[in-house]
């Protein structure tokens, strides 16, 4: 959530900044009347309050009793005023915080302006794309092969766009999950959690994606429970209205979890395979830091993310999102894509994200600088490390052989007990 005291003072800025991530400026200027009433209809309720003090304290001095009276009964209708007054604070600070609610972040200035996709920059390539004697198979086609991926019996089970993993394809994924969480506790310094996969609706307000992307959201119909579409809804609730210490900043979790989304997928190329589904694995990694570390911890958390593709031997690029492809929380936001040969294209394995305080605000997560100085936002920032199965599919086809086997990555074969190869008819 933005500061209304930033879009109070400055209008025109408010207005200049948000239009770069497509926001109208009628729609500013709606957030602008709704703070107007709000405040009017809180200063009359206050107004009301302190007259009837102002006239019980005068009704104690009086001596006429017929005055007394009277005055009582002015009092007692003026006392009658104040519920229907503060009725209307209510319905003021609900129209003014549903506004508020689905204003996005202000940009970075460092963002580039855009109005897509099409603007967002490639900062830089690392690695090298694998070199092939034979023409390398896409992995819908190649797990299948290996009996490791079977879309026929996810289908029956749940319907398009799930899939099962079998045997070593099983073993694969799950040596990528514990090998990433390893890394990032003993190298990178995060502390592990695991959180719960179902969270209540304030936790998806906290983060940025209620209410505005409820249709993404999976949720049961008759109690508070919505499933979460990433650990970072969780973890960066562990800390809803907290204060931190501020000498333990920065704190930084990393957390294992499956996603659920709704996606909304039409046929085509795009959703071949396992790339895009309604159910997918992530490890995710969350930071809370002091506001003027937030962007060298923003290139911290990037480098993090990249190093699981460096040591996984995946060639991976940075992309920086331009204004017009932000998401709704973030103020600046590289994605992290692997190449995949067999796809043919650059998959994203992370987006590492700098929400600044626009988290922290809507779920009053707060550290104290000093330790009688006042409370004050922190900032959070999140990343994948990474998101499956899109490195699985990186690993698989960037690995493949001529005879259809596949090489596992060197730091993976202890977490898969030893085994080098993955290959037709091997063993679960």
């Amino acid at each position: 959530m933005l500061d209304i005291r930033l879009i109070r003072s400055e209008p025109d800025r408010a207005k200049t900044e948000l239009a770069k991530v497509g926001v109208d400026a009628a729609q500013v200027d709606q957030v602008l009347e709704a703070d107007r009433v709000r405040r009017e209809a809180i200063g009359a309720v206050e107004a009301l309050r302190a007259e009837r003090t102002k006239a019980s304290n005068r009704i104690r001095d009086m001596k006429d009793p017929a005055e007394r009276e009277r005055a009582i009964a002015e009092t007692r209708a003026l006392g009658d005023r104040i519920p229907a007054a503060e009725q209307a604070v209510a319905a003021a600070e609900e129209a003014f915080t549903r506004l508020m609610l689905e204003m996005p972040n202000l940009p970075h200035p460092d963002v580039p302006v855009g109005p897509d996709e099409s603007a967002n920059q490639v900062v830089r390539t690392e690695g090298q794309a694998p070199a092939f004697d034979f023409t390398p198979i896409p992995h819908w086609e190649l797990g299948p092969r290996l009996g490791i991926i079977d879309f026929e019996r996810g289908v029956k089970i749940s319907g398009t766009r799930f899939y099962v993993l079998k045997g070593m394809g099983a073993r694969l994924q799950r040596a990528l999950i514990a090998w990433m969480l390893d890394l990032h506790v003993r190298e990178h310094g995060y502390v592990e959690v695991y959180p719960p996969a179902m969270v209540k609706g304030e936790c998806l307000v906290g983060t940025g994606n209620l209410p505005k992307f409820a249709d993404t959201v999976y949720r049961d119909l008759e109690e508070d429970f919505w499933w979460v579409p990433t650990a970072e809804v969780p973890v960066t609730n562990l800390y809803r209205d907290e204060v931190l210490d501020g000498a333990a900043l920065p704190v930084k979790h990393v957390a294992y979890s499956p996603c659920f989304r709704r996606e909304k997928m039409s046929a085509g190329r795009d959703v071949r395979g396992i790339k895009r589904g309604h159910q997918f694995d992530k490890v995710e990694m969350v930071k809370f830091v002091r506001p003027e570390a937030s962007d060298d911890e923003l290139r911290s958390l990037l480098n993090d993310a990249e190093d699981v593709c460096r040591r996984l031997g995946l060639q991976h690029r940075v992309v920086e999102m331009c204004t017009g492809d932000l998401s709704f929380s973030a103020a600046r936001k590289f994605d992290v894509e692997v190449w995949a040969p067999g796809c043919g294209e650059w998959l994203e394995v992370s987006s590492c994200s700098n929400f600044r305080d626009f988290q922290a605000r809507r779920a009053n997560i707060r550290y104290r600088p000093a330790p009688k100085g006042k409370p004050e936002l922190v900032h959070t920032l999140n990343g994948s490390g990474l998101a499956l199965p899109r490195v699985m599919i990186a690993v698989l086809e960037c690995n493949q052989r001529a005879d259809g086997s596949v090489t596992v990555p060197e730091v993976l074969r202890p977490y898969m007990g030893g085994v080098d190869v993955l290959a037709a008819g091997d063993p679960a």
